[in-house]
């Protein structure tokens, strides 16, 4: 029987500014990642090539749609692989991913379908503090899934771990789910991340913009697509009215954001 392992699949466009602490700080907690770029135009392409370029276990695709970054998953079905999907604006632990790497491995968590931990909103960030709206009450943005607990997962899936028909294998379904996130605290969380949702997150932004994701995008049909890549050709963001909903709950907290960033000493300071 193989080993299980964890496949990391990130999908960005246009991150140029914190991506490159979104991908080094899953590298040791992943045995393999897929970097997808959606036609950015600014610097993110060429630091996904620099991740390839200096890690064998790194890959880099450009995708014209999101809907191809869920492609690379499909033959992971039914394997003993946990996929790990990240956005260039989720800036994990990495100190925390590597006490929960061994415990993922190991099979604590291998009755569970799917994972969720800790997330914090950011709104502000500087001088190694972070501010924002955390989970709960918010909701959590942590997508790990355990590939072994399904045969398939194909159809409309408008980008990598969304939509789509999932067929679980027998005796699994969806309520096989472990939420960190209301099992411990901030500090305590191996699975916690800083989520830069309403910060600037590339260098042809003109200001911070709250970008819808792709989900309301593709259920906003043709003009939400055409509004898209409007807002992104002025380079102004869209807003996303489901994110201030959904990422602005409860009241605002603010942390320690040294750990997140080790390699940054601007961010650290």
């Amino acid at each position: 029987m193989d080993d299980p392992s964890i496949v990391g699949i990130v999908l960005v466009k246009n991150e140029d500014l914190y991506l490159r602490a979104a991908v080094e700080n899953i590298l040791e907690f992943c045995d393999r990642i897929i970097l997808c770029d959606n036609g950015s135009t600014d610097e993110t392409g060429k630091i996904l090539k620099e991740f390839s370029a200096r890690h064998t276990k790194v890959e880099c695709h450009s995708v014209r749609h999101p809907r191809e970054s869920h492609e690379f998953l499909k033959p992971l079905a039914g394997t003993r692989s946990w996929v790990f999907g990240v956005d260039g604006d989720e800036i994990y632990d990495p100190r925390g991913l590597g006490r929960f790497r061994s415990r993922l491995l190991e099979g604590e968590f291998e009755q569970f379908w799917r994972m969720k931990g800790h997330a914090l909103h950011c709104d502000r960030l500087g001088g190694g503090m972070a501010s924002g709206f955390s989970s709960p009450p918010s909701r959590s943005i942590t997508k790990l899934y355990n590939f072994s607990a399904i045969s398939s997962w194909d159809g409309d899936t408008f980008e990598r771990l969304h939509g789509g028909r999932i067929v679980f294998r027998e005796g699994w379904n969806d309520a096989a789910k472990r939420n960190l996130q209301d099992e411990m605290g901030w500090e305590d969380c191996p699975l916690r991340c800083l989520h830069l949702c309403f910060l600037k997150r590339s260098s042809r932004e003109s200001r911070p913009a709250t970008r819808r994701n792709i989900v309301e995008i593709h259920r906003s049909g043709l003009m939400g697509r055409v509004k898209a890549l409007a807002a992104g050709l002025f380079a102004r963001g869209s807003v996303s009215a489901w994110k201030q909903e959904n990422y602005r709950k409860g009241s605002r907290v603010t942390v320690d954001a040294r750990l997140f960033f080790p390699a940054d000493e601007t961010l650290r300071a």
